[in-house]
């Protein structure tokens, strides 16, 4: 026996409510029919998969087995409707880069030379392409192949620029930082030290583990069916029951799981599945020297007296990958056994790092960064019954929009795919000759277009494996025309206020209205912007801006039953033009409503008119809302029993109408995003609202009891957090699919999304501080590959209206044994799927359901470990060093918000916790489940960061317990959305008064927020340090300053995560049953 409830998360049967119909698409086109979704079942020990047909949070589900991924993935669209525009003339050269961008500070990208510096961007979008058609699945009958018109035209320079689509990461609270140029760097020669005889170019090359002997075989001879690849949306889409059906969005991003299947490669004698390999020497017509030397010559030691280079392609070959035994000393540390009950002190003193993969230094080197892209598993293991036996989630964690200080902007006519999978060409693929390269996703063999094989970067022709898009696994192209289902929509931004007795009551409407009166010129957008207003009570009220009036006029619709628009034409307009009448309505509307008696509040009427409104452009929802909807469509009554706040049992996480979820799935049709600001005192049932944000792909704040005089911290809060959303950067009608190497199959994702088919999700909206999660399993055993990759591709429109694609690869070595399995664990990407997979659990079983399988996890992984590689059974709990902060991690998820018990926690604010477990990036979900603590009275500049003239101390993480605190001593806690600075009651008077401003410790104020400026060393070093932790995320902690009488001391002492409290064990205590129950 282990444990009450056997592996709960792993068998959730539901992931997200999906409905299976799925909304109508852009008015001038045919509503796509798509079949009931097969997915989103829960992680799963078995071979088969649970997957459910969503229909409703709470269904049963039903269990499928979806056939394997097909190697040929892709089933484009025909276009309908007008055709799309391009905005900006063709450019006659059609390879332009710029970069603004992909790497954070600290990280050192391969740049590439000759590189040009300017400040404008450089990009256009370029013509068309026609391409031929990928044939259909099922009974459709087959596509004939279109014409094909290739751009030829030389290529042209590339170049450094901004990267348009708004600003960095950066608002009132956040300083900008200044990213130094890139450095030139040689690219370091990655072939094998010896080359094999001449001959037919290999299929593929050596073995990237270990080193093992080449088997002759012919080439591969896999015949291809074009020569150029096709694009998204050149075809007919396919959906799942055969019938070719104009699914628009499918075929947008080109192919997914639904594909049609390629004709298989001929068998070579052996087909070893790896990446990348140096081939011989360049075709004589390529060639101005003799042949280079003789069999078994070092390839580096070719010379070209006339100065042309070797081609060769980064080899990720035999001496590539670390898999020496020498080579793995520091490996070997993920191994080691550590007795947790012994060893108290197993937390880092700084920020946990994520494991590097057991990859050679020229291949890790062009990995994407951890924190755009990390697999909770860096070693994958070769078959499902090995990550079974290893009991650990396998599953992807994403932040795919992120901020980044470099981004490289590719500009080109082509944007090289592979024919069957449609992965973008990266830096993992092989390159067999320079005219063929070799998918590392679905091994297919391409043809390398005939512009791809100019290198503007080098000048130099036959460098298709110098280009860009092979030395960056994070880049961004300006997509052509084929990539649009319509002319780029212009960004639209929609507010909508509640102003209701209540809503005016907390004062929300003056705050909101100065921060958007300071930061309109702050949207993202460009001279095509287009801005609306809706207020509501139990009435709807629209705002007339049209050009002429000398003010705005009030229009209001009473009859909420059914909505209508008056004058739609003069409700959303351009801001640039109406500027002022802007200006003055939101000057005006916080003292409209000052003598409004109204109570009752029509949200559900008010979203409907606010979509009817959007619908024709898309565009972006955002809805302040203060209490309970009470009238019209989507009312709500309450649902919370206080006196139940602290059980698991009867409380209500499950949405109680499916009004406001299938809003947002009809938004989400017309590329409409909702975000919901709540801001109230009393149960708004956050768990109903909050669809129209999740279904939306919008965001959830939630200001609980927001006023303006009684809570004036909150204030704070929210002008740094809505000048934060007003002005980053934005993405419109996005598409995201995320595609694995045949043999792993995802089938559940979260985040805030509509999965749109299988595999798509639809992101009407996309922002740079959302993250994702997907659950994976090994569908088919991985032999023979050495390595697999992931491939996130996110297709948007930028607010300046470019059509764009972000692409990130991921590479990860194969293993084959349990102990390399535990050796490549990631366990805070562990922590975050585990974390996201338990919110499932509580909404399709119980609360109690989700803590007894977070526990199960932790019993199962370190019982699995203890059996089936600890070669000498030891007494105590013992852990490999990789998972060592495994049951810490999981004992301060069961103490987080959305999980505890036996403490009073709102209903709202546990459900507003739960979004953000689903929508935060990993690095934000982290802390606020295992919060930093430092001690802060001691601050120097010793190991400090330099950052722009400031000085950065770099106090140790302590443990959270009181065992770390002194009475001596001033400790600063982040919790990540919110500070704590405790103050000892014998600290140091220097610091009190020097730091505090205050005279003595009776002195600090019950209810201080801030520290003063004061002009002292001490002083200057704290407010830096706090400062810098305020700017690594977008969201605004308020600081609580307290002492041992503050009333906020008990949630300071609730985030000691290794203290017991009355409702929860210690960390020893955890332990102590967690060995209890591996011991069974």
């Amino acid at each position: 026996m282990q444990g009450p409830v056997q592996n709960q998360l792993m068998h959730s049967p539901d992931s997200q409510g999906y409905s299976p119909s799925v909304p109508g698409s852009y008015s001038h086109q045919t509503p796509a029919k798509v079949p009931p979704r097969p997915s989103l079942g829960q992680y799963n020990y078995s071979g088969s998969q649970n997957v459910s047909q969503l229909n409703s949070f709470e269904g049963p589900g039903q269990t499928l087995n979806r056939p394997p991924l097909a190697p040929f993935s892709g089933s484009p669209v025909q276009q309908t409707g007008p055709a799309p525009q391009v905005l900006l003339p063709p450019l006659q050269n059609s390879a332009a880069i710029s970069s603004a961008g992909s790497f954070p500070p600290g990280a050192t990208p391969p740049v590439l030379s000759n590189w040009q510096y300017s400040q404008a961007p450089t990009s256009q979008p370029l013509g068309f392409q026609t391409s031929h058609l990928a044939h259909v699945t099922g009974t459709g009958s087959p596509q004939p192949p279109s014409s094909l018109s290739g751009n030829t035209n030389p290529p042209g320079s590339y170049q450094y620029a901004a990267s348009p689509g708004g600003p960095p990461l950066q608002n009132s609270y956040m300083k900008p930082g200044s990213v130094p140029p890139p450095v030139t760097q040689p690219l370091t020669p990655l072939h094998p030290p010896a080359r094999p005889p001449l001959g037919p170019p290999p299929v593929s090359g050596p073995p990237l583990i270990r080193p093992s002997t080449m088997t002759a075989g012919p080439p591969n001879t896999q015949p291809l069916i074009n020569s150029t690849a096709s694009r998204e949306g050149d075809a007919t889409s396919a959906a799942s029951d055969g019938a070719a059906v104009q699914n628009s969005y499918d075929a947008l991003e080109g192919g997914g799981l639904t594909a049609t299947p390629h004709p298989p490669a001929p068998p070579n004698v052996k087909m070893n599945r790896n990446v990348g390999y140096s081939y011989p020497a360049l075709p004589p017509g390529y060639q101005n020297t003799s042949a280079p030397g003789a069999p078994g010559m070092q390839a580096s030691a070719l010379q070209y007296p006339d100065g042309s280079k070797h081609f060769h392609q980064p080899a990720l070959g035999t001496n590539h990958l670390s898999a020496s035994m020498g080579a793995l000393n520091l490996q070997q540390e993920g191994l080691r056994p550590v007795n947790l009950l012994q060893e108290r002190n197993i937390l880092p003193t700084t920020l946990l790092k994520a494991p590097v993969p057991n990859l050679h230094e020229d291949i890790q080197k062009l990995n994407c960064n951890p924190e755009l892209f990390r697999c909770t598993l860096t070693n994958i293991p070769q078959t499902q019954a090995l990550l079974n036996k290893a009991k650990l989630p396998l599953g992807l964690l994403l932040h795919p929009f992120k901020d980044l200080s470099q981004l490289p902007v590719v500009t080109s006519s082509t944007i090289v795919r592979c024919r069957s999978c449609r992965t973008y060409i990266n830096p993992f693929v092989s390159f067999l000759d320079q005219r063929r390269w070799k998918c590392n996703l679905c091994y297919r063999v391409n043809d390398v277009p005939e512009e791809f094989m100019y290198n503007p970067v080098t000048r130099v022709y036959g460098e298709p494996h110098k280009r860009p898009e092979v030395q960056n696994a994070t880049i961004e192209f300006m997509a052509p025309s084929e990539y649009m289902l319509r002319p780029p929509q212009p960004p639209v931004y929609l507010f909508v206020f509640d102003v209701s007795h209540n809503a005016v009551e907390t004062g929300y409407l003056n705050t909101v209205c100065q921060t958007l009166l300071d930061n309109l010129d702050l949207l993202p957008g460009n001279t095509r912007t287009k801005i609306g207003f809706i207020t509501f009570d139990s009435t709807i009220h629209f705002y007339s801006l049209q050009e002429g009036l000398s003010q705005p006029q009030m229009l209001i619709v009473s009859d909420i039953e059914d909505v209508f628009i008056p004058m739609p034409e003069n409700l959303l307009v351009n801001l640039n033009e109406n500027k002022e009448l802007i200006q003055d309505l939101l000057k005006a509307l916080p003292q409209m409503f000052t003598k409004s008696l109204e109570t009752q509040s029509a949200l559900g009427p008010a979203l409907q008119a606010a979509f009817k409104l959007m619908s024709p452009t898309g565009g972006r929802i955002s809805v302040f809302q203060t209490q309970l909807p009470s009238v019209g469509m989507g009312a709500l009554k309450s649902r919370e029993e206080p006196n139940q706040r602290a059980t698991a049992k009867d409380i209500h996480l499950t949405p109680s109408t499916d009004f406001y979820k299938k809003l947002a799935l009809d938004c989400s049709g017309q590329q409409v995003a909702v975000d919901l600001f709540l801001l109230s005192g009393q149960y708004s049932d956050l768990a109903s609202l909050g669809c129209i944000s999740r279904y939306s792909a919008g965001s959830v704040y939630y200001y609980q009891s927001y006023h303006h005089k009684h809570n004036p911290v909150q204030v704070e809060k929210l002008q740094k957090e809505l000048k934060r959303y007003l002005t980053r950067k934005i993405g419109f009608e996005a598409v995201m699919r995320i595609r694995c190497t045949k043999g792993l199959s995802i089938h559940t994702f979260h985040g805030n999304f509509f999965v749109r088919s299988t595999d798509l999700l639809s992101l009407p909206n996309v922002n740079p501080d959302a993250g994702y999660a997907v659950q994976m399993s090994v569908e088919e055993s991985l032999t023979d590959m050495q390595v697999v990759s992931f491939q996130s591709a996110l297709l948007y429109t930028s607010s300046k209206g470019e059509r764009r694609i972000r692409v990130h690869t991921m590479c990860l070595p194969v293993v084959t044994t349990l102990s390399d399995v535990y050796l490549g664990a990631d366990v805070q990407a562990i922590t975050g799927l585990l974390a996201n997979m338990a919110v499932d659990r509580s909404v399709s079983a119980t609360l109690s359901d989700a803590r007894d399988a977070l526990v199960n996890a932790v019993i199962d992984s370190l019982a699995a470990y203890r059996s089936a590689v600890l070669s000498v059974q030891q007494p105590g709990l013992t852990a490999p060093s990789s998972l060592r902060l495994f049951p810490l991690y999981v004992l301060a998820l069961l103490k987080q918000k959305a999980f505890q018990t036996g403490t009073s926690t709102r209903l709202d604010e546990r459900i507003f916790t739960m979004c953000q477990v689903k929508n935060q990036p990993l690095v934000y979900l982290m802390l606020m489940t295992h919060p930093s603590l430092y001690r802060v009275d001691n601050l120097t500049d010793e190991g400090a960061l330099n950052i722009n003239d400031r000085t950065i101390p770099q106090p140790p993480l302590l443990q959270l317990s009181v065992e770390k605190l002194s009475r001596d001593g001033a400790y600063l806690m982040d919790a990540g959305s919110v500070m704590f600075l405790w103050i000892g009651k014998n600290c140091g008077q220097s610091f009190i008064s020097q730091v505090l401003g205050v005279p003595n410790y009776g002195s600090i104020p019950q209810n201080m927020t801030h520290l003063p400026e004061l002009d002292t060393a001490e002083s200057t070093r704290t407010i830096a340090f706090i400062s810098w932790l305020r700017e690594q995320r977008p969201f605004f902690p308020i600081l609580y300053i307290i002492k041992d009488d503050s009333p906020l001391k008990s949630s300071f002492l609730q985030n000691m995560i290794e203290d017991r409290t009355e409702s929860a064990l210690s960390y020893y205590e955890f332990l102590l049953h967690i060995q209890q129950q591996v011991n069974k």
